[in-house]
């Protein structure tokens, strides 16, 4: 696991350029997107290189992490609306080459089963982009996810509809309290997972995943055993970390052919 501590504008520049390294690599390359705040400069940093350098999304296909269970398709938060004003509609993906959970399937066992399906016949994911819960949980895998879970139905602790409830109107109880969400399972096989945290609220969960014990009371700490995994965090989240010095140093002496 590489940690990397810069200030946020830093941190988006250096995933940008993971993605950018991968579309200009891959014949086909398949991204897997997270919603959520700590994206959001990332996908600014990308729409301004597509915009004013020309970088290409043409050739790429993409996977959502999740999606709420019972919202309207036209709703706001509906994650797939939420991506599309993102990033998605921004630059030049082809149609039909994002693609998401459905959320309002009539059959969720099956439609989660099709989702892994969907994913394994594009032979999996390349870059995965991915944010942090306060509680440690990655994508909507609670505390208490099973390491090995594949896509499926989860229920929302209180905490997590708490922390979404900014994007309701501050009303919790307009935050459903079901998701389909890739498993845990199901990201550790992606190639490369780049997670971003900003912000002291992170910053527990953080110390956690890099330094605690594995446990599927903070899923996140599952990724210390995936072999490439960049952790892109600001100081404010880096604050408990025991740590910290030893990865500026390391980063800071990382040699110039040394990739993300």
């Amino acid at each position: 696991m590489e940690v990397v501590i810069a200030e946020e504008r830093t941190l988006a520049e250096l995933a940008a350029d993971a993605v950018e390294r991968l579309l200009h690599t891959e014949a086909a390359p398949v991204l897997g997107l997270a919603t959520g705040s700590s994206p959001l400069r990332i996908y600014d940093e990308l729409t301004s290189r597509h915009t004013n350098d020309g970088l290409s999304f043409a050739h790429a296909q993409a996977f959502m992490l999740d999606e709420y269970v019972g919202i309207a398709d036209d709703h706001p938060q509906r994650y797939r609306n939420v991506i599309d004003a993102q990033i998605a509609a921004r630059v030049d993906f082809a149609q039909g080459a994002v693609h998401g959970p459905e959320g309002s399937a009539a059959d969720l066992a099956a439609a989660s089963a099709e989702y892994e399906e969907a994913i394994a016949e594009v032979g999996g994911i390349d870059l995965q982009i991915l944010g942090i819960g306060t509680d440690g949980h990655i994508a909507f895998n609670e505390p208490g996810s099973s390491l090995a879970s594949r896509t499926r139905v989860k229920t929302l602790t209180k905490q997590t509809r708490l922390d979404n409830a900014r994007f309701f109107d501050g009303d919790v109880d307009q935050v459903p309290p079901l998701c389909l969400t890739q498993g845990l399972g199901t990201i550790m096989e992606a190639k490369h997972l780049v997670l971003i945290a900003t912000g002291g609220t992170k910053a527990e969960a953080v110390h956690q995943m890099i330094e605690g014990p594995i446990s599927a009371m903070w899923p996140a700490t599952v990724l210390q055993m995936h072999p490439h995994v960049t952790v892109l965090i600001d100081d404010a989240a880096a604050s408990r970390l025991q740590l910290a010095d030893y990865y500026r140093h390391s980063y800071a002496n990382k040699p110039d052919w040394q990739h993300l």
